[in-house]
């Protein structure tokens, strides 16, 4: 029998593995037969859900993050892993790596990205950085502290994870137009959530860009995932409550002042103005 996974094999930020039980008494609202299309695919839990319980639908998962060529190296991330277990073999767990043993641990790392052409930097943050502190280069890394969190036994090789799904790899709006007049189509909608760190995903999102993505709801079936840190809904509401006020902004003039909290983080004051007279 298929193995059906409830979290997702590898770490990835954001993964729904706590509405997976919940989000399976939604699908039965829905028959086999229907065509889902998880725009933002992310770690593929949430497809791979869908073609377990609906294994007639037709189940597409944007993977625009990569996650299948991590499951796809999770060889070598084991065969890393082991190496990283026998630097830290003698220090106490989830403590600061420091000295020899770190030099260590990043000559092990570029000696592995050297070797394979490729390091799934997302699992490995999740053995040697803080708690859900991730990191994409060796270069970011070298500026953290790294931390002996590193996992005990080896990931699982996921076969049959992603079997029977139809896989994409593009901007969600490329994938919407493309199934947007399908029959009987239900969009997964569960984008970066607004005001939440989202440094792993591949783009870079303004406000503008998480409003958009309520234009692919209207008009059709849909699951969507939120956040009350996004004040998404809330804002959504008062939208429908006061239409007649419109873009108070527009024929504004903006000026911008870029400030300097510290060595690393920067923000930009704005001002708006408008002589209504």
């Amino acid at each position: 029998m298929k193995k059906i996974y409830y979290s997702a094999p590898l770490p990835f930020v954001g993964q729904k593995r706590m509405f997976a039980k919940e989000f399976k008494k939604v699908l039965e609202q829905f028959p086999d037969g229907t065509t889902f299309v998880d725009l933002f695919g992310g770690s593929g839990l949430l497809s791979h859900i869908t073609k377990s319980e609906k294994p007639h639908s037709k189940v597409v998962y944007n993977d625009f993050d990569g996650y299948r060529l991590r499951l796809e190296h999770v060889p070598q991330t084991n065969e890393l892993l082991s190496e990283l277990r026998k630097i830290v073999r003698e220090l106490p767990k989830h403590k600061p790596i420091v000295g020899g043993a770190r030099k260590q641990i990043f000559e092990c790392l570029i000696k592995h990205q050297d070797r394979y052409g490729y390091l799934d930097f997302i699992t490995i943050s999740s053995s040697l950085l803080f708690s859900m502190k991730y990191c994409l280069n060796i270069d970011d890394m070298n500026k953290e502290t790294l931390y002996n969190n590193i996992r005990s036994t080896d990931y699982p090789l996921c076969d049959g994870y992603l079997d029977g799904l139809t896989i994409v790899s593009a901007d969600y709006k490329q994938v919407f137009n493309q199934y947007k007049d399908t029959p009987n189509v239900v969009f997964l909608v569960d984008p970066p959530y607004l005001s939440t760190e989202v440094g792993t995903y591949k783009m870079y999102w303004k406000l503008a860009d998480y409003l958009d993505v309520l234009s692919v709801l209207a008009g059709h079936s849909f699951v969507y995932f939120t956040s009350n840190k996004s004040s998404i809904l809330e804002l959504c509401d008062w939208i429908g409550r006061n239409k007649h006020i419109g873009n108070p902004f527009e024929k504004c003039t903006k000026v911008e002042f870029n400030a300097r909290m510290n060595y690393n983080s920067t923000y930009t004051d704005m001002m708006l103005y408008k002589n209504a007279g």
